[in-house]
């Protein structure tokens, strides 16, 4: 993958103001692609879109809360206006809330985790593919978790949700490989992004390394690789695939 196949390609991503996202965003400013990043958190957008704008890249920052399917197709809409097209589409945003058990798991942790893990993808795959089918195709990326292949053990809510953004990866892209859409999914294993240092799963970072054939975490930077390798557009006979970045850990 050469990530001089960005060039001059519309990509969206959301949840782009921290973690992968912002990773995402610095290394596509490098190779010439056209940014359009949201987020709900206005004041950390507003601060990576002038970062990215003061090295040349061309940046639309919209604050978007992917809850809201009117805010998610308003950020599709502007990226259009904009620059035309889109591209590529990179679901990103997601929470992680406090470990509990099953039974203690409430309807309202059950709601928080559904409305933003799976119609804030649901919300971007549908408005992505709908101008996808008005040009000449485009790739969206979701991005899931190890949780959505396998169990979670105190992330009920959590599985759950990432098995649903599985599910509708899986979904789009059969009903629209024959439409140039290539749709995929990368299930990463626990790296040390925000949303993971700042919960209690943080503090089990080593014993968490430990299991993993790697005996290491991942990094953001190899999470970040696999994502732009799988959005490439050379990368053209992808889709319906999830994929997990683990360290090894679907291996055993």
């Amino acid at each position: 993958m050469r990530l001089e196949s960005y060039r001059d390609q519309t990509v969206m991503i959301t949840g782009a103001a921290g973690g992968f996202g912002a990773l995402l965003a610095a290394e596509l400013a490098q190779t010439g692609a056209r940014l359009v990043l949201a987020d709900r958190d206005a004041e950390g957008l507003e601060r990576l879109a002038r970062t990215l704008l003061d090295t040349g890249a061309q940046v639309l920052a919209q604050r978007c809360d992917v809850t809201s399917e009117a805010e998610v197709q308003s950020v599709v809409a502007a990226a259009v206006r904009r620059f035309g097209r889109l591209d590529v589409g990179i679901n990103n945003a997601g929470i992680l809330l406090p470990m509990k058990s099953l039974a203690e798991t409430t309807e309202a942790d059950l709601d928080r985790s559904f409305a933003v893990n799976v119609k804030g993808v649901f919300f971007g795959m549908k408005h992505q593919i709908l101008q996808m089918l008005a040009q000449d195709g485009g790739v969206i990326l979701n991005v899931a978790s190890l949780a959505g292949l396998s169990g979670a053990p105190k992330l009920a809510a959590y599985a759950a949700a990432k098995h649903a953004v599985v599910g509708l990866t899986r979904t789009a892209a059969a009903e629209y490989a024959r439409n140039n859409i290539r749709v995929n999914a990368v299930c990463p294993f626990y790296s040390a992004t925000p949303m993971v240092t700042g919960s209690e799963i943080g503090a089990k970072q080593d014993m968490l390394a430990q299991g993993a054939p790697m005996k290491r975490l991942g990094r953001p930077d190899e999470m970040v690789a696999a994502m732009l390798m799988l959005c490439a557009k050379e990368n053209s006979y992808m889709t319906g695939q999830a994929v997990a970045v683990d360290g090894g850990v679907s291996a055993v």
